[in-house]
């Protein structure tokens, strides 16, 4: 590392303030951006070549520094040995190494090198000409930052559909800036659940700490203090055992390490697939995991080695080893148990215990099972259906003995709807139970038949029954659209029974005529 000289007016400047202000080397530095031990070689430079203040009106810059540097560079004399500042900074990524524990080392090995402060200063001056974000000093294995890239890839169809778009996920190691990166056709949760999963499994450990923004899919409430965070993913967190700490937000510096990831690979991948047609999703990321390989294998412009060379030094031997089973998606629903011992996820129905009827519980769904806790504790586990309407009923969860909830049994339904409404609401009580494959399956219905025969009262609701016994649509949609829209109050075509009755002619019967009064005539 060699010390770069300082400019004429910054030479100026440090005489000015040593022979006019009479300012002491350590205030000179302080104003200047250099060490005391630069302001003391320039200084005597000065004084050994009879420079002093303030300068012969005539001196200009190229005398100046004829008479300065007659001997040559000051720091030519005085230069020690300098510690390797690339070692220095990827040592420091090591746990609990110090610079301290580094600067005593070199000393060890340059008994005649440069003190402690001094080491420091070179090193702080040496880390100024990297990029940013290999300024920030990442302990190894600590931390992966994740984000979706900005730019989205086009996919076509091999039906000749028009193009869609897939987006690019892409994660980090802080220490090494060994890189992943994998085409999803989504930025849903499943997909922002995946690409952490395979970036784990292609680094082959997971971090301490994962660093995401502040996305929807994994962030609930951005908050700079305390954010909260999806439960799927708390949940995928602990199963890999990291811990999740959302940047600020907005506060760009905190994922800037992320952002350079993000501009690499758009630069080094997607720029380079940009005349290349890919009909799917499989076909693009074998292109992208290629490039990516090329791009982890790519020397560092500015020290030596590859993002490759580096992760296998610092990041792989401080990662965590993975668990023994893969984290499987997971999405969380509460629910409310029905009479019917039932919950309804996404429009299907699931039993569950029928000790747990009113109560609450959390349901817990992946892509193919779909489970049932109770403060905390599973109660119920059953493979997942996406048929709308139905139920997925375990035998094992129908009451054993009479409970209280058994009262309400097929015959009782039907018995009420009979004597409290009338026989076309009985009919169609027991339409419905016998509908069901299970008659407990048709109470859900039943009992919103009972509470809108309350609301609308017993003749409209048998009026309503009648009407959809005859049309063959008895439910209890169909029941309460019939009483909400009013049709059990209009005729029923071809029903002779809901036909108005005809007036006959009869001899008993008076007409109009009968009550009106006949005209008198006037006197004579």
């Amino acid at each position: 590392m060699a010390n770069t000289r300082l400019s004429m007016r910054k030479i100026k400047d440090i005489l000015r303030l040593k022979h006019e202000l009479k300012l002491s080397n350590r205030q000179i530095g302080g104003s200047c951006g250099i060490s005391h031990v630069s302001v003391g070689t320039y200084l005597a430079a000065a004084e050994k070549a009879g420079v002093g203040w303030p300068l012969p009106e005539n001196c200009d810059e190229a005398e100046l520094e004829a008479k300065l540097f007659a001997d040559g560079d000051p720091f030519a004399l005085a230069r020690r040995p300098l510690p390797d500042m690339t070692y220095i900074h990827r040592e420091l990524r090591r746990k609990s190494v110090t610079r301290m524990l580094l600067w005593e080392e070199y000393k060890r090995a340059h008994p005649e090198g440069y003190g402690y402060t001094q080491f420091c200063e070179y090193y702080d001056r040496w880390k100024q000409t990297l990029d940013p974000t290999l300024r920030q000093e990442h302990v190894a294995g600590e931390k992966m930052f994740v984000d979706w890239a900005g730019q989205t890839i086009p996919l076509k169809s091999a039906e000749g559909q028009g193009p869609s778009e897939a987006f690019l996920f892409v994660a980090v190691l802080g220490a090494s800036n060994y890189t992943y990166a994998e085409a999803f056709e989504n930025t849903k949760q499943p997909a922002w659940v995946d690409g952490h999963i395979h970036a784990w499994e292609y680094f082959g450990g997971t971090t301490r700490l994962t660093i995401p923004d502040n996305e929807k899919t994994g962030v609930s409430t951005a908050c700079r203090y305390e954010p909260e965070l999806n439960r799927t993913y708390e949940e995928l967190a602990r199963h890999y055992g990291t811990v999740i700490l959302p940047t600020r937000p907005r506060k760009p510096p905190d994922k800037a390490k992320v952002e350079k990831a993000v501009q690499d690979s758009e630069r080094r991948i997607l720029a380079a697939l940009r005349n290349q047609t890919f009909f799917s999703l499989a076909e693009l990321n074998r292109a992208i995991r290629e490039l990516l390989e090329q791009h982890n294998q790519r020397p560092f412009q500015k020290w030596p080695g590859t993002r490759r060379t580096l992760f296998e030094e610092l990041d792989r031997p401080a990662l965590q080893p993975l668990p023994e089973t893969r984290f499987e998606w997971c999405e969380w629903k509460q629910a409310t148990v029905a009479i019917d011992y039932h919950v309804e996820v996404q429009k299907h129905y699931y039993s569950v215990p029928y000790s747990l009827v009113h109560q609450k519980v959390d349901v817990r769904l992946t892509r193919h099972t779909v489970e049932i806790l109770y403060r905390g504790q599973r109660v119920a586990s059953h493979a997942r259906s996406e048929a709308k309407g139905r139920f997925t009923t375990d035998g094992a969860h129908r009451p054993k003995s009479h409970q209280k909830h058994l009262e309400w049994t097929p015959r009782r339904l039907i018995d009420w709807a009979r004597h409290d409404v009338g026989p076309w609401c009985a009919q169609a009580v027991e339409t419905i139970l016998n509908n069901k494959p299970h008659p407990e399956q048709g109470y859900r219905s039943c009992l919103g038949i009972m509470r809108m025969g309350k609301g609308y009262g017993p003749q409209r609701m048998e009026a309503a029954c009648r009407r959809a016994m005859i049309l063959n649509t008895c439910s209890y949609r169909s029941l309460r659209s019939i009483l909400e829209t009013k049709l059990d109050q209009q005729v029923l075509p071809g029903d002779p029974a809901s036909e108005p009755a005809v007036l006959r002619d009869h001899s008993n019967l008076r007409g109009r005529g009968y009550y009106e009064q006949p005209e008198l005539e006037s006197p004579a």
